[in-house]
Formats: C-alpha cells, sequence, structure tokens
C-alpha cells in the first residue's frame, strides 16, 4: 500500500525571518542560562531543525507554531542573523488553528515545561471553539485530572458547559 502522506521536515524552506511572526498561544517559557545554552548550541551548530509554521492565507507571511526560542535567537543575535543570511529553516504545516494550537503544545510538552496561565487560555479557546474535552485530552496530550486542574484554575465556568454535575446540594425527599 502506498502512503501519499509527506511529513513537512522532507520540506524545509529557506524564509526571511522578516516573514516569520510569532503566535500568540504558545505557552512555553525558557529560563536565561536554557536561551544561552541554545544560542550557543545554534552558534556551534547551526540551525539543525527547522522552525514550524503555519503560511498565513493571503499574505507573504508566516506563523510560529513550533520554534519560537529558535526564533528568538536569529532577532536577538546580530552575528546569527547575519552568519544565516536573515533566513531560517522553516516546515510548514498547514491545518486549522485549534490543531495548530495542539500542535504548539505537544512539541512544547514532549520537550519539557510550560506555562500554566497560557495553558489555561488555550484550553479555555479550544472550549470555545467548540472542541470537547475527548478532542482536548486526545491532541493536548493530557490526562483528564490535568484537563479539570486547568479548568479549576481557570476560574471560567463556562469551560464546565459540557459536564453533568450530581444534584447533590439538593434535598431528598
Amino acid at each position: 500500500m502506498v502512503n501519499s502522506f509527506v511529513s513537512p521536515a522532507y520540506q524545509v524552506l529557506r524564509v526571511p525571518v522578516e516573514k516569520i511572526r510569532a503566535n500568540a498561544y504558545n505557552p512555553n517559557a525558557v529560563a536565561p542560562p536554557e536561551m544561552r545554552l541554545l544560542y550557543r548550541s545554534i552558534k556551534e551548530d547551526g540551525y539543525t531543525m527547522p522552525v514550524v509554521c503555519y503560511r498565513l492565507p493571503d499574505q507573504d507571511a508566516y506563523e510560529l507554531v513550533d520554534g519560537f526560542h529558535r526564533w528568538r535567537v536569529i532577532t536577538e543575535h546580530p552575528d546569527i542573523y547575519e552568519r544565516e543570511g536573515g533566513c531560517l529553516p522553516v516546515t510548514v504545516i498547514d491545518r486549522p488553528i485549534s490543531d495548530r494550537m495542539a500542535s504548539t503544545v505537544r512539541h512544547n510538552r514532549a520537550r519539557g515545561t510550560h506555562s500554566i496561565e497560557l495553558m489555561v487560555g488555550i484550553v479555555g479557546e479550544l472550549v470555545e471553539a467548540g472542541m470537547s474535552d475527548a478532542w482536548i485530552l486526545k491532541h493536548l496530550g493530557m490526562d483528564a485530572d490535568e484537563l479539570l486542574r486547568l479548568k479549576q484554575v481557570s476560574g471560567i465556568a463556562a469551560l464546565f458547559a459540557d459536564r453533568e454535575f450530581s444534584r447533590a446540594w439538593e434535598v431528598a425527599v
């Protein structure tokens, strides 16, 4: 059986950094020592992994899905910018916003820690977009307790709209 799917990593583009913008939903945070290490890694080895972007419709621009900190290195360090000719290696995914958000979270979770506040925001946006708890659990790689905790931290009652609750507060007659 022939599979027609081709992974984005086989189609790396050289994109001017000025055409790439950060997304508004990345919950990942990197401490200054790790940022210095990332800079050193890129300085010593170059970019060994492309950033992942979504091509913005009707624009000659891209939005980051994964690789925000690698993008920061080239934008904040003139030596790297000059060496790379102002360009980054980019793979492109063409997915709706909810899938892009899920992809960002999966990439970050596979690597380490991320911001609880931003995760709460992502969960809230996905719920508002009509994604079910099952969809969120599957696509963000969470378990039910983690999702429940994020919803509780939010304090937003609307995040619980699809839940059935017991009537324990009612007096039985």
